[in-house]
């Protein structure tokens, strides 16, 4: 526990008993305190001397804020009134409420003031036009405290209902974006006790105290509790605000302590006796602290901070206290955008050398005599502007270069392509101290951050057939993968130990299978698989390190798309990406191998992802029957076809989530996470209010049915069955000939089993009904349709005949006799085995 500060400072009398306020013009040289009398004093810092008293004002003040140009007082009576700091006199009534005044918030430009009142309503008002006025009607309860973000972008208002509701005011009308409930205690707008939500000066973060004493910090994006500050007051806090640079918390207490806080480690770094103070003030840029009391003395406390903790207030700006900060780290889901740009070096060139025979090395240095430079601007002409460090004359005289970078300057700026980030299929990045490392079909595995070690869970569906386990985790796995056999974790280098993976089966005969296995020093781990036969690990050495299922090294090789991106697998197979040439856009192009371990066959090499612009590969992963599936960030679902045979695979689309039914029209505003392709099928969790990942507790699984893009009238609504009936048809008919595509590779490579061969009939099957089906539309629609339909009836599989008469007699049932004709003809090449195409 840090030592009680022994200096104390002596009070000065501002004001009468009761509440007090103070704030600190932005450029720090001037206080200005208010309270319950009509007179507001404005000290000036470093003076000693007494403050400038600014009389007449409204009694009973009860809020206040300041720029380096004037500041505004709320009072008790309702009034909210503007005075010039230059002239020290009231200016304007910027507006006036009903109810007293309870807080007063500028924005850091000092265009905007907002005004909370006992009213349900805040007041955001142009201190420059009146007129100009935003409202904020919509709360259930009187607010007490408000807060404008560093952006100027959001207001913090915390009500008396015990809610904390963050507003978006970038718009013309604000809206509400976040509200907190049960993270501040309910307290009357006239309570001494905060509630006070306080952004840190990065603006990533809001700190605000608790009903337990404590400092809540909460992330601003996906409003989960970060660190917090703890253990310091005995009593409930009275003020709080952070440090200008945020890398300090100074709180007040009803236990007559103001405890400063390093934001870093959480921990007391000085505490200071002193009672009853209800507000205070770091000074902008000096170390320089003060507070006013419930009894209306200020103290204005000069060297505030010891030596020691002075630095803390020197550093530059800090970043918010979380648990896992996500500028401190790159998690394998958090990948930066892909955009093109130049990255700037300064130019620290240095001068050109002459050459042997240069006219400076010949004649030497000169003397430095008068005549050097003999060309004086005595007159102040401005004609000679001397001589740069270059030994060329300044460009001092010429106007500076507006508009973009010329080709001149562009020739030094070194240009620097963007690659794709690694990561990990199936695992998201920490959200507070939880995320996950594995969500599949089999179960899930997450981790806790427990500050000294985490803790791991792995669960799973079938409970029947698996045991859940938990462990502590000193290793502080970062990946995992999960599957019907084992459990598999790597850990990233630190300190001095190196790269790790640990792998656990679920069954076993032996004492103990599980194994762990380091990888060589200054190899750190990028991604990791699992399937069947073996345990694939992508490293930043750009390897591939193929391992048996019980830890013994299987194959090493350097990948030749690099850097390494991610890895999947499926029993004999894995498949790897990784980053190729630059395209046009400036991004490298992602590349993708599989090849078949067992065999040593490379089945597709260094194959390109077929991305769209702007798109990325959100996951990767082979499906039940064991074809390669991608789902990007646009919401679209691939399957390569074709890819056992070398230079034939390519990407098709399964299901573009974006033409869901359930979004057509806007009714939703939903997006999904990708968990698996299985009985054809595609499994996923649906993400609501924004969310990009995830959380707890344990989401549900959701299933969509495939659904090719084919029409737009796919996801129109419309009256007439008959009307939509053939593109949906047609679409079957293109989803089914790919899954019958893919299970024909299927057996075809493998040694199939009779279940397999009949499921391929079936499928065949199916897609000679679908084109039934559609025959029966064209022939329903007329008989101008004929050429479609018997282009339908040509593409039939059925090798017995029996599909070719079927489709006979629909043309015969809607008297379509030339066309049955046709198709009788078709039949009888077909049961001759003469495969001319028919025209």
């Amino acid at each position: 526990m840090a030592a009680v500060t022994q200096q104390r400072v002596r009070g000065r009398p501002a004001h009468p008993n009761g509440p007090t306020f103070l704030a600190y013009t932005p450029d720090g040289s001037k206080l200005i305190t208010a309270g319950t009398n009509n007179v507001i004093r404005v000290y000036t810092t470093g003076s000693d001397g007494e403050p400038t008293n600014i009389d007449d004002c409204q009694d009973n003040n009860t809020a206040l804020a300041a720029t380096d140009d004037f500041f505004i007082a709320g009072a008790e009576d309702g009034s909210v009134c503007l005075y010039s700091l230059e002239s020290y006199l009231y200016e304007r009534t910027l507006t006036r409420c009903t109810l007293p005044i309870r807080d007063i918030a500028l924005s850091p430009d000092g265009k905007w003031a907002a005004v909370a009142s006992d009213e349900l309503e805040i007041k955001i008002v142009d201190t420059q036009d009146i007129i100009q006025t935003l409202r904020i009607q919509d709360l259930p309860k009187p607010p007490k405290h408000l807060s404008f973000h560093p952006s100027e972008s959001y207001l913090a208002v915390s009500c008396t209902d015990g809610i904390v509701y963050i507003y978006s005011i970038s718009t013309e009308e604000p809206a509400l974006v976040k509200k907190f409930d049960g993270l501040i205690r309910r307290l009357e707008s006239d309570d001494e006790r905060s509630s006070r939500a306080i952004w840190h000066p990065d603006g990533r973060a809001f700190a605000t105290p608790t009903a337990t004493r404590d400092v809540q910090v909460v992330s601003r994006d996906n409003g989960e509790k970060q660190r917090t500050f703890s253990g310091g007051h005995m009593g409930d806090i009275t003020a709080l605000a952070w440090s200008p640079n945020g890398a300090m918390l100074a709180t007040s207490a009803s236990d007559r302590k103001i405890v400063i806080w390093d934001a870093k480690t959480q921990k007391t770094i000085a505490r200071y006796d002193y009672s009853g103070v209800i507000n205070f003030a770091w000074h902008p840029q000096e170390n320089i602290f003060s507070f006013v009391t419930s009894e209306g003395e200020l103290f204005i406390y000069p060297n505030f901070l010891s030596s020691d903790n002075l630095k803390l207030l020197q550093q530059p700006l800090q970043p918010a206290p979380f648990i896992h900060d996500p500028l401190a780290e790159a998690p394998g889901n958090a990948r930066k955008q892909l955009t093109n740009g130049l990255k700037h070096h300064t130019d620290d060139r240095t001068r050109r050398k002459g050459t042997p025979d240069s006219l400076d090395d010949i004649l030497g240095p000169q003397s430095g005599g008068e005549d050097d430079d003999f060309v004086e601007d005595d007159d102040g002409a401005g004609y000679f502007d001397g001589i740069n460090g270059y030994g060329k004359r300044s460009n001092g005289h010429l106007d500076g270069l507006d508009g973009p970078t010329t080709k001149r300057r562009a020739a030094y700026e070194v240009f620097q392509p963007q690659t794709h980030q690694p990561f990990q299929p199936g695992s998201t990045p920490w959200r507070g101290n939880r995320r996950y490392l594995c969500l599949n079909l089999t179960g899930f595995v997450w981790t806790v951050d427990q500050e000294s070690h985490n803790t791991v869970t792995v669960e799973f569906y079938d409970r029947e057939e698996h045991r859940d386990f938990h462990f502590t985790d000193p290793y502080l796995y970062d990946k995992a993968c999960l599957n019907e056999q084992g459990t598999l974790f790597s850990c990233p280098a630190a300190d001095k130990n190196p790269a790790t993976i640990f792998y656990r089966p679920h069954q076993t005969w032996t004492a103990r299978a599980d194994w762990r296995t380091q990888l060589p020093v200054g190899e750190d781990i990028t991604s990791i698989s699992l399937s069947e036969s073996y345990i694939v690990v992508t490293t930043t050495a750009n390897y591939v390190r193929v391992f048996t299922l019980f830890g013994t090294p299987f194959r090493v090789y350097r990948q030749k798309s690099s850097p390494t991106v991610t890895c999947a697998s499926w029993r004999d197979y894995i498949l790897t990406m990784g980053n190729g040439a630059v395209g046009g856009d400036g991004c490298t192009k992602l590349l993708y191998t599989i090849e078949n371990v067992k065999r040593d066959e490379v089945c597709q090499s260094e194959d390109l992802v077929a991305l769209t612009e702007n798109a990325q590969v959100k996951s990767v992963f082979f499906s039940d029957s064991g074809d390669p599936c991608i789902y990007d960030s646009l919401g679209t679902l691939l399957i390569l076809q074709h890819w056992r045979t070398p230079g034939q695979a390519r990407w098709v689309p399964l299901l573009d989530t974006k033409m869901l039914e359930r979004l057509a029209g806007g009714r939703k505003e939903e997006t999904y996470w990708p968990v698996a392709v299985a009985q054809d099928k595609f499994h996923c969790i649906i993400l609501k209010g924004g969310d990009q990942y995830p959380y707890f507790p344990k989401p549900l699984l959701s299933e969509f049915e495939f659904k090719i893009p084919c029409s737009t009238a796919l996801v129109e609504e419309t009256s007439d069955a008959s009307t939509s009936e053939g593109p949906r048809l047609e679409e079957s008919f293109v989803r089914s000939s790919l899954m019958l595509s893919l299970l024909e590779d299927l057996v075809s490579a493998t040694n199939a089993s009779h279940g397999q061969r009949a499921e391929l009939s079936r499928r065949e099957m199916e897609v000679d009904k679908v084109l039934l089906q559609l025959l029966n539309v064209e022939c329903r629609e007329g008989e101008d349709r004929g050429m479609k339909a018997l282009e339908l009836v040509g593409l039939m599989r059925d090798s017995t005949g029996k599909m070719l008469e079927a489709a006979g007699k629909v043309a015969g049932r809607y008297g379509r006799s030339v066309l049955q004709e046709k198709i009788n003809d078709l039949a009888e090449r077909r049961l001759m085995g003469m495969d001319e195409e028919v025209v």
